[in-house]
């Protein structure tokens, strides 16, 4: 039924995204499909990395890693690089799902509070003509 997952990660926090790395490993070992493990970036050093490169090779070898832990047969990295992550992350996950060739995104998530800023797993799956998995730690 799927054949190329979407991950989103922010490699910021990666303990936050264990539940959606085994379920995004999961539905890709039952359907056979690759998984295409997403991160946007700045331009500017940060806290990951000092250059959009930098960042690109880190989220290369988050991938070869779940690779190895979560025995994913085939996986691959897709670095984004936004003038400013906190704004245009959205669009820009919205962007790389038609970029990849994506037909399932499965995405962390977080207990909704009584004041949310807004839900990225949300603006996705309204924007996007594929299906999204919201995965709760």
């Amino acid at each position: 039924m799927f054949s190329h997952i979407m991950v989103p990660v922010d490699l910021a926090h990666p303990d936050r995204l264990e539940a959606a790395l085994k379920t995004a490993a999961d539905l890709a070992g039952h359907y056979g499909a690759r998984v295409t493990y997403v991160g946007v970036t700045t331009g500017q050093p940060s806290s990951v990395a000092h250059t959009p490169q930098e960042y690109a090779a880190k989220l290369a070898k988050f991938a070869a890693t779940q690779a190895e832990v979560n025995e994913v047969a085939e996986v691959a990295s897709h670095a984004i690089t936004a003038h400013d992550p906190a704004v245009e992350l959205d669009r820009k996950l919205e962007e790389a799902v038609h970029e990849i060739g994506a037909d399932l995104v499965v995405m962390g998530s977080h207990i909704p509070r009584t004041f949310d800023l807004g839900s990225h797993g949300g603006r996705v799956a309204t924007h996007t003509d594929v299906s999204v998995m919201l995965v709760r730690a």
